[in-house]
């Protein structure tokens, strides 16, 4: 393998790995993509590289200007590693409703944070619309540019290797896929690129069973970091997901933990609530399937939180 020359060249081609404890026997094989191996530790560094690099080629973020959004942290993280890479700046607003980890590793990265003060630490409707708010307000500034990542629509494009990064690794057979929804980026780029290879592709999404909106429930609050925005997402596209899964956050926590002890994947709870839904598509495809999902990022992000306290 060649050097890279930049650190944004080592983002994606990360590892496709397969779960072999947690499945029970009779089921599907289950692969996952390692995107804990991306530079920040996510699968974000796809999506934000897509949005700064389009958005710098089109002339709507200037040379040296100040990148700002709205983020759970991940995101976050991943726009500060592009705006430190390529000489922006970075302005965030974030909240105390998300570990601590992510508000340091943007830190680090130079990132200046606005906060949100969140109710009880719990991710809501509320708090999600009050932080864009305030992204919206500070974006308005001379030399500014508002990724918004909810409705920019160049963030797709992002995730379409991921996609065929998958179907290669694979052995060219994915007959289901599972993915947390968030802005819908993700669910929607990788499944683009896998239907290519298989239009008969499963395509299932992941939401938090306490705000499962995307269902039809109640928008309420939760504690898988990162999905779960409490409404409809904006580029969301229902006709394109076969079903949607309901995951309970102590679910999504526990499984977590599950993937440490019993796979050696250090993972957070998006990613614990991405394996339970897989493992449910998994029983009924049966063995011969192949489900694939993702390992969105680190649990070194969820270190602070009550996820690894057990």
């Amino acid at each position: 393998m060649r050097a890279s020359r930049q650190v944004l060249d080592a983002i994606g081609n990360t590892p496709l790995v397969e779960l072999r404890r947690v499945a029970p026997a009779g089921s599907a094989r289950i692969i996952a993509k390692l995107e804990s191996a991306n530079p920040t530790g996510s699968m974000k560094d796809r999506v934000a590289r897509a949005m700064v690099e389009r958005a710098a080629a089109d002339g709507r973020l200037p040379s040296g200007g100040t990148v700002v959004e709205y983020t759970a942290g991940t995101t976050g993280i991943s726009l500060a590693l592009m705006c430190a890479a390529r000489g922006y700046k970075a302005h965030f607003v974030f909240s105390d409703a998300f570990s601590d980890e992510k508000r340091r590793t943007m830190r680090a990265y130079g990132a200046q944070l606005t906060d949100v003060v969140s109710d009880k630490k719990r991710i809501t409707e509320q708090l999600i619309k009050a932080m864009i708010a305030m992204a919206t307000e500070i974006s308005r500034r001379p030399g500014h540019w508002y990724c918004d990542q909810l409705n920019n629509r160049d963030g797709e494009a992002g995730y379409h290797p991921l996609g065929e990064e998958m179907w290669e690794q694979a052995g060219g057979q994915v007959d289901a896929f599972v993915q947390c929804v968030g802005t819908a980026h993700s669910i929607h780029g990788a499944a683009h690129t896998l239907r290519r290879h298989n239009p008969r592709l499963h395509v299932a999404g992941v939401e938090p069973a306490e705000s499962a909106v995307l269902s039809g429930k109640q928008s309420g609050s939760h504690q898988i970091e990162g999905i779960g925005i409490g409404f409809i997402p904006p580029l969301w596209r229902r006709e394109e997901v076969n079903e949607i899964f309901m995951v309970a956050s102590d679910e999504a926590k526990a499984m977590a933990r599950r993937l440490a002890r019993e796979e050696a994947i250090f993972a957070g709870t998006s990613s614990g609530a991405n394996i339970v839904a897989a493992l449910e598509v998994a029983k009924r495809l049966g063995t011969g399937a192949t489900v694939g999902t993702i390992i969105i990022d680190s649990g070194l992000r969820y270190v602070s939180t009550d996820v690894f306290r057990t």
